[in-house]
Formats: C-alpha cells, structure tokens, sequence
C-alpha cells in the first residue's frame, strides 16, 4: 500500500465442512483440548450444540497459518485462539510458536472474518 500505509503480510482462507468436523470431535477424544484454548471452550459450549462455533474457530486457525505462509503442523493449532470482544468482534490472540511465527513475519495486526452455517463454516485472516 502506498503513502506510508499499513503493509499487506499474507490473507489466508479456509472452509470447514460441520458435518465432518462433528464427526471428528465425536471420533477423537480429546481433540477438542488439543486444539481449542480454555476460553475458546467455554464460549462453544455456551450453545446446546457447540459444532459450528468449534468448526469457524479451526477455519480460523488455518486461515492464519495460509496468511503466515504455513502448512499444518507449522505452529500448534492451540497457539492460535480465536475470542469475541464484548462488542462481538472476533479477535486473535497468538500464543507460542504461533506469536513467534506472526512476528518473524513482521505481522503487527490481525483483521479477521468468521461466519456459519449448520453446513459450512468460514474464516478470513488478513496479516498487517
């Protein structure tokens, strides 16, 4: 960008298919703690059925490690935490080697979209 603007890092997005990803928090104990943050449970479990709200926050997750220029396994999924402001805002918060990552890559701000269906789930990370 031009005149002293923000600079574009990296956007990353993915989809998540619902039904599957129930399927695999139903066929893998413990997945859910391997991958979700302590806040990051509290806030899908709010609902009777947390799939959707588990689903866009792991599309979110991979959406900044394609933003970052990374594969899975490039940093843990649990060092990526998506939460909500009190406004609604979804918000990054970067832990570990995923803090270490955004910084090697000169990220100094996240924007980040995410959105649901019973079906699909989709998120957006843009780098800055």
């Amino acid at each position: 960008m031009g005149g002293g603007g923000t600079a574009l890092i990296g956007v990353g997005t993915d989809l998540v298919d619902v039904g599957r990803f129930r399927r695999s928090l139903e066929r893998t104990p413990g997945l859910r703690e391997r991958l979700f943050r302590p806040a990051e449970r509290a806030y899908a479990d709010l609902r009777a059925d947390p799939t959707e709200r588990y689903a866009v926050r792991f599309a979110a997750k991979e959406a900044v490690l394609k933003a970052l220029g990374l594969g899975l396994g490039g940093v843990a999924m649990y060092d990526i935490e998506v939460v909500r402001e009190p406004s609604g805002r979804p918000v990054l918060l970067l832990h570990g080697g995923a803090a270490d990552a955004a910084s090697a890559a000169g990220v100094e701000r996240w924007l980040l979209t995410l959105s649901h269906t019973d079906l699909m789930a989709a998120a957006t990370a843009v780098a800055l």
